[in-house]
């Protein structure tokens, strides 16, 4: 019962660490990219809906980026969901897509992304803290009930405890790289 408490506690784990990488992927470090803009949120016939799944992404060069509407209809609502955006981007319509140009980034610039970064690197390690916290409620439940020795939930606990140093030495590893890559001009 044990195992199968450490393994779903892994997993959850495992999946806050992707998903923060995900985020990082987000963020753009001078090049164009269709992760920066495919998860923001366009009003769509009344409901919000991630622009990945109304538009097409190509990028014809590295600091440009075109997205091509599937409905011609939605390209005002995308246009403006991108103008709204945090990315600090001016959208040109062309009528049939919309280009996306990226400006090179200041120091300045970068250093907010830095902070961005940070803050999704602590969300994630948020995310593995309340599968740990989970994960030992649930250990400790099957103590209570004298399913588990005293004994054997320490060292529950131990292997858990390992677990999130893991997965949080993991999601630190992924956030240098980032932050180093963002830094550099």
């Amino acid at each position: 019962m044990t195992s199968l408490i450490l393994d779903e506690a892994r997993e959850k784990m495992q999946r806050a660490v992707g998903h923060t990488r995900a985020d990082f992927g987000s963020i753009r470090t001078g090049r164009a990219a269709p992760a920066l803009v495919e998860k923001i949120p366009v009003e769509y016939y009344g409901s919000e809906v991630p622009l990945q799944q109304l538009a097409g992404f190509s990028v014809p060069e590295a600091r440009m980026l075109v997205i091509t509407p599937y409905d011609k209809a939605s390209i005002g609502a995308i246009e403006k969901s991108v103008r709204q955006s945090d990315l600090g981007l001016n959208p040109s319509n062309d009528g049939n897509a919309i280009r996306l140009s990226f400006p090179p980034l200041t120091t300045e610039r970068r250093k907010e992304f830095v902070k961005v970064v940070k803050g999704m690197a602590e969300d994630g390690r948020i995310a593995i803290r309340n599968a740990r916290r989970s994960g030992r409620q649930e250990l400790e439940a099957l103590e209570r009930d004298g399913d588990l020795s005293e004994d054997d939930l320490v060292r529950a606990q131990k292997e858990l405890d390992k677990l999130t140093q893991a997965a949080e030495a993991d999601i630190d590893a992924a956030l240098g790289t980032k932050e180093q890559e963002l830094l550099e001009d």
